[in-house]
């Protein structure tokens, strides 16, 4: 059973930093590639960024670029998520997410709230 555990959010003020945490379980992690999506209150959930398990090739939506940088330890089995300079725009549920052959598996998500 593939498990995927958030931790890490909470209040920031702008310009302030968090960082992110997903513990997973259940998978050989260092075979899976592993994103990070947002839902922001009243809104869609909407990708952020991913790391690539054959090479740790990061991606990033646009919005992020420049601020948020994903890392893994395979030895840990942890996704990371360190978000700089936020803004009041990046409130969200933050989640991360792996897929398998069409099998999605998702977080329950941690909260990050900016406030301004």
């Amino acid at each position: 059973q593939v498990q995927l555990v958030e931790s890490g959010g909470g209040l920031v003020q702008a310009g302030g930093s968090l960082r992110l945490s997903c513990a997973a379980s259940g998978l050989t992690f260092s075979s899976y590639t592993m994103g990070w999506f947002r839902q922001a209150p009243g809104k869609e959930r909407k990708f952020v960024g991913a790391i690539s398990w054959i090479d740790g090739i990061t991606y990033y939506t646009d919005s992020v670029k420049g601020r948020f940088t994903i890392s893994r330890d395979n030895a840990m089995t942890r996704v990371y998520l360190q978000m700089n300079s936020l803004q009041p725009e990046d409130t969200a549920v933050y989640s991360c997410n792996t897929n398998y052959y069409g099998t999605s598996w998702w977080g329950k998500g941690t909260l990050v709230t900016v406030s301004s």
